[in-house]
């Protein structure tokens, strides 16, 4: 019948609005609506602990390198600039302790009680030698400042190398000798021993690493 339909085609208008209706929403949640993801949001210290522990500062400038090739690589920049901020904490931690004389911190060449009863010897007396690096820096001003007694200069600087050369000797001797008198089963010695003596005596006591630990004049 013809009401009949009219009546069909009108339910047929309102399945199809509804069926419209109903893709238009689907698409919308997708391009503009984020599902929730089933569980809570980790704390970002939680989140830190299951990354592991952070890797030590490089201890050569090629692992360094390799090191930084890597992150470029495998991470994204926020990562990269959160491990660089890491790492130098880790390397100023790792400089104030070696500072301090801590022995887990020290160069190889600085571990050992051998080692460290040479550092106080030399931190304990003045000595001619540390003013090598000011000196020399003053000589070299003068010759070029003062041209016309450059030989004089030349001379009192051959005079002052001699003097430095002489309390390098003189440190590392008795370095020895009371290194073999402290430590009699000692291995460590000669040669190799009065270096590491001398050149600490060559550097200005401000730079020595690790600090002084000892003050000048105090029995060892």
């Amino acid at each position: 019948m013809p009401w009949q339909r009219d009546a069909e085609d009108a339910g047929a208008e309102i399945v199809e609005t509804d069926v419209d209706d109903a893709v238009n929403s689907e698409s919308t949640r997708r391009s503009g609506y984020t599902e929730g993801k089933g569980r809570p949001t980790p704390k970002r210290r939680d989140a830190e602990k299951k990354r592991g522990p952070v890797a030590p500062p490089p201890m050569t400038r090629a692992e360094a390198r390799a090191r930084r090739k890597e992150m470029r690589t495998t991470m994204s920049k926020e990562e990269q600039k959160e491990a660089r901020a890491k790492q130098r904490a880790l390397r100023n931690e790792v400089r104030e302790r070696r500072m301090a004389g801590e022995e887990d911190y020290l160069l190889p060449k600085d571990r050992g009680p051998v080692r460290r009863y040479v550092r106080n010897i030399v931190d304990s007396r003045r000595n001619f030698a540390g003013l090598f690096t000011p000196l020399a820096l003053v000589f070299i001003v003068l010759v070029y400042a003062l041209p016309q007694y450059s030989a004089l200069v030349s001379i009192a600087l051959l005079l002052f190398v001699v003097m430095v050369v002489v309390d390098c000797v003189y440190v590392g001797k008795m370095v020895n000798k009371r290194v073999a008198e402290r430590f009699p089963d000692s291995t460590d010695g000669g040669f190799k021993l009065g270096w590491y003596a001398a050149s600490r005596t060559l550097q200005m006591r401000k730079l020595r690493v690790p600090k002084p630990q000892v003050e000048r004049g105090e029995a060892v």
